[in-house]
């Protein structure tokens, strides 16, 4: 019989921990940032056309060779397939058209070369945008020369050229983000690269775009788990970093 209330107390116990780390896990972590940052909504209507776009965390492995909507393959494997996923559960009776054409390595003046062809003659309802992290981070690796004022001026120019041409469309930009402490992000990156999320936050403002402050989602996440769990190196989500920012995303639709 002792046995039996030891037990009992271990399940007990292990139950009401089970239930606190519950209480921060991800959808309450998701809707309590969107609650704290986001006001703003965006709304799908029939047929809807939604477009991904940006650059190595959007592509995600996409197949480039397989361009028809709702496809797994060129959807990728990342977040913007898995929001895709959601999407198309959820609202069976709007027969969404959603693509991804991020592609690894962009910066903004890269989408700029291909916008008419991946953006524009796509005719999104919905366009989200995550851009900007390799705008800095290549400063640090490579031979682009690019500043804050570049990033600026190449994003402001690319969203004034998409509002000519689609003056109806709802735009989605994510901030750029990047976890501290996890490979290729160190103190070499601070503090010039908050200069982009906080541009990309302006941008998203001036444009009256819905803003997903992926930094601060993926600073909260840290709470449950450490960086390393939601991110392989820094900048690249993993699988459970990708479902987060799927979520958040999915969060933005008004229901």
């Amino acid at each position: 019989m002792p046995q039996k209330t030891n037990s009992n107390r271990r399940n007990f116990i292990r139950n009401v921990s089970l239930g606190s780390l519950a209480a921060i896990t991800l959808p309450s972590l998701v809707s309590g940032t969107a609650k704290e940052v986001q006001a703003k909504k965006i709304t799908l209507k029939k047929n809807a056309v939604v477009l991904f776009q940006g650059d190595s965390i959007t592509d995600s492995g996409r197949k480039k060779d397989q361009s028809t909507p709702n496809n797994a393959g060129s959807l990728g494997n990342g977040y913007a397939f898995l929001a895709a996923a959601t999407l198309l559960k959820q609202f069976p009776d709007l027969n969404l058209q959603i693509f991804n054409k991020g592609i690894s390595g962009n910066k903004v003046y890269q989408l700029a070369e291909r916008w008419e062809e991946d953006c524009l003659k796509i005719q999104p309802d919905v366009l989200s945008i995550l851009i900007g992290v390799n705008d800095f981070w290549h400063t640090l690796t490579g031979n682009y020369k690019g500043t804050i004022k570049t990033y600026q001026d190449d994003f402001t120019a690319l969203l004034d050229r998409t509002k000519q041409k689609l003056p109806a469309v709802q735009l989605v930009i994510g901030e750029p983000f990047a976890v501290i402490g996890v490979k290729a992000v160190d103190e070499k990156w601070y503090p010039a690269f908050n200069d982009y999320r906080a541009a990309a936050k302006e941008i998203a403002t001036k444009y009256d775009a819905v803003f997903i402050p992926y930094q601060t989602i993926f600073d909260k996440a840290q709470k449950i788990a450490p960086g390393s769990y939601w991110t392989g190196d820094g900048v690249h989500p993993s699988i459970a970093g990708a479902e987060l920012m799927a979520a958040s995303w999915v969060e933005t639709v008004k229901k």
